[in-house]
């Protein structure tokens, strides 16, 4: 099973439905939900959610709400971000994929209607996999299930483009991220 949440940004309404359930044995599932415009969200994926005792918690993306609705409450990375704003900038409509908030589970996310040229966007490889072990988080179970980013990880101004590694020059961290936090989120060097 895999639960779904959504945070609006900006300010904007919350949508009718900010957390629920999808099971992974049926394929194409999906569930459609009206959006207000303008308006934009992050939705990001639970993992390894449980209802005991009536207290509803996941092992990756927890909101802390208790319940499967989140009903605006943040959630505890890390996750897989994918992004949509609505009618935002001159009514256009962006959409994107991230790992910026670190990675629990590969996804994609597919733009359907209007007139644009849509593309599948997707952090489609399970890096949970190849994830060195200082930023790995380990699940109840003992097995990995999400890869941190150094900034989370060590909580560093280095990895978090902070104080005196703020700014262009510093780009992405790598300057002073070690290579194998590099090749893992497949971050490529600044080049002035």
């Amino acid at each position: 099973m895999l639960w779904p949440v959504t945070q609006t940004g900006d300010q904007k309404p919350q949508l009718s439905t900010t957390g629920f359930e999808l099971s992974w044995l049926q394929e194409h599932q999906t569930l459609y939900v009206d959006l207000p415009s303008p308006w934009s969200s992050a939705f990001r994926a639970r993992t390894e959610c449980s209802n005991n005792n009536g207290r509803f918690n996941c092992a990756t993306v927890d909101c802390t709400s208790n319940q499967v609705a989140c009903n605006g409450a943040g959630s505890i990375l890390p996750a897989t971000k994918a992004e949509i704003t609505v009618a935002e900038n001159r009514g256009q409509d962006f959409y994107d994929m991230s790992n910026v908030d670190d990675f629990n589970i590969p996804m994609s996310l597919t733009a359907q209607g209007g007139s644009g040229d849509y593309k599948t966007l997707g952090c489609l490889r399970n890096i949970n996999h190849v994830c060195p072990s200082q930023l790995q988080q380990p699940g109840p179970s003992g097995n990995v299930i999400a890869c941190k980013s150094a900034c989370v990880a060590f909580n560093a101004d280095r990895y978090c483009y902070l104080g005196d590694y703020l700014g262009d020059r510093y780009c992405f961290g790598v300057l002073f991220m070690p290579a194998p936090f590099r090749l893992v989120f497949n971050i490529k060097p600044f080049k002035e």
